[in-house]
């Protein structure tokens, strides 16, 4: 294949929550597109499962079991990936949970305490742990998966708006710190996601986000504007929030 077919040949890339989703979709996108891709979650058979998918389709794959709220887990996955592949080009920040609906009133501590910890601490400790590997290559990208919930907030999904929030902000900190780098760093909100292209039609069916008025998609329609934001330019955009939600965030 020529580069124009594989934009992304000669890259490395760490996508986090590989196993399933939409972190299943970019991860095999980005292989097709010719990069190396590590693909990093907790569950051990789903990132081995995309890891034997991306080999049987002639690309590179690592799986490489990551817990993102243990540091010293997560800057393993960093050095493995610089060692098996010789560096690092993009971090694809998309592991977290959702935190279920519960007002605050009535909320449950520990399970607040671990939505931010996946969603926000989590993805500092893959920034801080993929900076420098990233600077070594003169150039690199960072895409944060947010929320459109990050920016305007719902009633009973406070653990999740204030992490998708504080995560949305450490997207225009991290592209302000690191512009100087030519490292860019963008934030993708998917909007509504479901498993399988018949689900989304029984969705809208149902009129599962007639509220809303949102597009409920797949997976792989994420990946458009996940492969556009990996294939900037160095000096290309930062600090900005893409969205595939119909509505204003």
């Amino acid at each position: 294949m020529s580069t124009t077919e594989q934009p992304l040949s000669g890259k490395v890339a760490i996508v986090t929550g590989a196993g399933r989703g939409i972190g299943k979709a970019i991860a095999q996108a980005y292989a097709r597109a010719g990069a190396a891709v590590c693909c990093a979650a907790r569950t051990v058979v789903e990132i081995h499962a995309t890891v034997q998918e991306i080999v049987a389709a002639g690309g590179q794959g690592l799986a490489v079991p990551t817990d993102v709220t243990q540091r010293t887990a997560v800057q393993q996955m960093v050095q493995v990936t610089v060692d098996t592949f010789g560096g690092l080009d993009i971090l694809v920040i998309n592991a977290g949970v959702g935190g279920g609906r519960q007002h605050v009133e009535d909320s449950d501590p520990e399970a607040w305490r671990t939505t931010l910890e996946v969603n926000l601490l989590g993805a500092y400790y893959c920034a801080q742990a993929a900076i420098p590997a990233l600077k070594q290559r003169g150039a690199g990208k960072i895409i944060t998966l947010g929320s459109g919930l990050g920016h305007r907030g719902m009633g009973g999904m406070s653990a999740y708006a204030c992490a998708k929030a504080g995560l949305w902000m450490l997207t225009r900190v991290l592209a302000q710190e690191l512009a100087s780098s030519q490292i860019s760093v963008n934030e993708l909100i998917p909007g509504p996601v479901v498993a399988s292209m018949a689900g989304a039609q029984a969705a809208q069916g149902q009129g599962v986000f007639a509220i809303e008025g949102e597009w409920a998609k797949t997976p792989n329609e994420v990946v458009p504007l996940a492969l556009f934001l990996a294939t900037q330019p160095a000096i290309g955009p930062t600090a900005q929030s893409f969205s595939l939600m119909r509505r204003d965030n």
